[in-house]
């Protein structure tokens, strides 16, 4: 949660030994700045911002948030672009988690992507890389967004921070919509990897608009799970990319190159340029892959297997010859095949295998992966965690959330209330007994809660202080000079440049502590308080029926009848009241709702707590 100088030499000395054992020059290395580097530093180029000092970017003078390098071959050019959206004021981890683009950046990106499109001797491929993905990127002041920069490029993003922990397919296909609706559902969040377009009519003419897209892939982490990205840039600029994730050192890596996978088609537009023929027809006519391996290859054999009948069958079996091309890296084999006869309007009826033996009879095979020849797309579904990451807006949902949450609690404080005050019928328990029903059994909750006032309005002012006041007051940086206090809108410091002035800042990354506060302790325990109080009412309401029975027996006036039917009553409701089960439930309930508050305010206090500092937690009220 601070910097460390004593890593950040080691991380100097290693990179170092890289660029030394590698033979590379040290200018084509981009080392790119994540949040965990800007973690507790006040000032980009202070004493503590060790990236500056330590980094390669930093020993070669980039001090630029986007920098941009062209590398030119006989036929195109390759620009890649990286950006650096970390804050630039770093607070402390667990509320320094998302990448804040500034306008001016947005507008240095945009003039650098199209520094060659005024050119068109040679095609332009784009790659621009950064740390944070866009799920987890913040709009400008002016509300502008990476997203809208990278769809006027066509260009593929690549990212990192999520360190390939929720899934393997962190990857997201991004199009532009016709909608402009302020409410549409893509503006928080997209339920696939693949953005479908609606269908479009056929237009084959030349210069007609392309789509607007672009694809964004995460790409794993070699700290703790050994990935490693390989990016082909083809002739007909086809886009493959291959996540090796093992911990053993491969021996051989087989990259195919064509046919397309057809999970990861780099445009929706691959399949009118097919029906329309305005593909490369020389690029259709070979099977080609790429090998790595360290010892000689012996032989290399394509395979396709048809899926339709359920089962996977080959079709095709065939050699894969060496291609002599000027290559510094890698070898490049390629096997002629009939394309048309795979033409088919499945995405995923085909799928390629490439299988390689090396000189030690070791045998390598490529991932099993369908393919399609006209263009078509499979559709791939994300799992919970990998749409909880890579398919959520967050910045953009942070406070339709908060304002839920807090709208919801005003609800079912203020109405039970007005309705206990200005309407003729009453709810508890009583009135529950006769008349069961959903509504009927909230509203007695909630009105017994209001019939406890120091409960009722603790909770209301607690809510009200939240909106109102700080919820933390502590040294946030790691010099420990200014403090600062958050609230529901961000941390408020002193600014770095301006005299004695405040400004909110992190935002929308507090709500890694805002709503896991307010939704796993504030709501829960005010739903418990209201059940808490209507056990209570119900205990109170069995107490006296009791004491009546009693002055009933004393009298004599008790029938048989009604004493069967009370000892049947009795048993029944002797586990629940005679020991009170369900109020011990409730306290077990209380005491898993304050583990989850310690836990919180835990990871709260990381942010502004250390030796150079404290924290005071004003909200420890629950």
């Amino acid at each position: 949660m601070k910097q460390n100088e004593d890593e950040w030499l080691e991380y100097q000395n290693i990179i170092e030994d890289v660029v030394k054992r590698s033979g590379l020059d040290k200018n084509i290395f981009y080392d790119l700045r994540g949040n965990h580097d800007i973690f507790g530093v006040p000032v980009v180029g202070g004493s503590f911002d060790f990236f500056s000092k330590y980094s390669i970017n930093g020993q070669l003078a980039r001090r630029g948030n986007v920098n941009s390098v062209t590398l030119e071959t006989g036929e195109r050019k390759h620009l890649f672009i990286g950006l650096d959206t970390a804050m630039s004021v770093g607070l402390r981890g667990p509320t320094n988690l998302f990448g804040h683009p500034t306008d001016q950046l947005l507008t240095q990106l945009d003039s650098q992507l199209s520094q060659w499109d005024s050119q068109t001797n040679k095609p332009v491929t784009k790659i621009s890389f950064g740390h944070f993905p866009l799920s987890f990127s913040a709009s400008s002041h002016s509300g502008k967004s990476l997203k809208d920069i990278f769809l006027n490029h066509h260009i593929s993003f690549l990212c990192g921070h999520l360190h390939a922990r929720f899934g393997k397919n962190l990857k997201r296909h991004h199009q532009s919509t016709s909608s402009q609706n302020l409410l549409s559902l893509q503006k928080f969040f997209q339920l696939n990897m693949q953005q479908i377009p609606s269908g479009s009519a056929k237009n084959c003419s030349f210069g007609a608009p392309s789509a607007e897209e672009f694809w964004e892939w995460e790409m794993g982490d070699w700290r703790k799970s050994r990935a490693c990205g390989l990016w082909l840039l083809t002739e007909v600029m086809f886009h493959i990319w291959t996540l090796i994730s093992n911990q053993e050192p491969k021996k051989t890596i087989v990259l195919p190159t064509f046919p397309l996978d057809s999970r990861f088609m780099s445009t929706s537009s691959w399949h009118q340029k097919y029906e329309c023929q305005h593909m490369v027809p020389s690029s259709y006519e070979t099977i080609r892959a790429l090998v790595f391996s360290v010892s000689p290859i012996v032989s290399v054999v394509a395979r396709i297997y048809d899926a339709r009948p359920g089962t996977l069958n080959i079709v095709l079996e065939t050699p894969m010859t060496k291609v002599v091309v000027d290559m510094s890296r890698g070898d490049f084999y390629a096997a002629p095949w009939n394309h048309k006869a795979f033409d088919d309007p499945s995405p995923d009826r085909f799928w390629l295998q490439i299988e390689v033996i090396d000189i030690m009879a070791r045998s390598t095979l490529s991932e099993l992966r369908p393919f399609s020849v006209n263009g078509l797309t499979t559709k791939i579904s994300w799992t919970w965690k990998e749409f909880f990451v890579m398919g959520c807006q967050w910045a953009e949902l942070y406070y339709p959330i908060f304002w839920s949450v807090i709208y919801l609690m005003l609800s079912i404080l203020l109405i039970p209330r007005l309705l206990l005050l200005f309407s003729k019928k009453q709810y508890s328990y009583k009135s529950f007994i006769v008349e069961k029903g959903f509504f009927n059994g909230i509203a007695w909750v909630f009105q017994d809660l209001c019939r406890l006032p120091i409960a009722w309005f603790g909770i209301l002012g607690y809510l009200i202080y939240l909106l109102l006041f700080p919820w933390f007051i502590g040294q946030v940086f790691t010099d420990g000079e200014d403090k600062g206090y958050m609230t529901y809108m961000g941390w408020v410091v002193r600014s770095s440049n301006d005299n004695g002035n405040q400004e909110y800042i992190g935002s929308p990354d507090i709500m890694v502590v805002v709503l896991p506060h307010l939704i796993f302790v504030v709501l829960p325990a005010t739903f418990v308080a209201g059940a808490l109080a209507a056990e209570r009412g119900m205990f109170k309401e069995h107490f006296l029926s009791l004491s009546g029975k009693k002055e009933d027996d004393d009298s004599g006036q008790m029938n048989k009848k009604s004493q069967v039917l009370d000892k049947q009553g009795d048993r029944r409701l002797k586990f629940y009241f005679g020991r009170r089960c369900i109020r011990k439930v409730l306290l077990v309930v209380c005491l898993g709702i304050c583990w989850k508050h310690f836990m919180v305010s835990f990871n709260s206090y990381a942010t502004c707590s250390e030796k150079y500092g404290y924290v005071k937690y004003i909200h420890h009220i629950l």
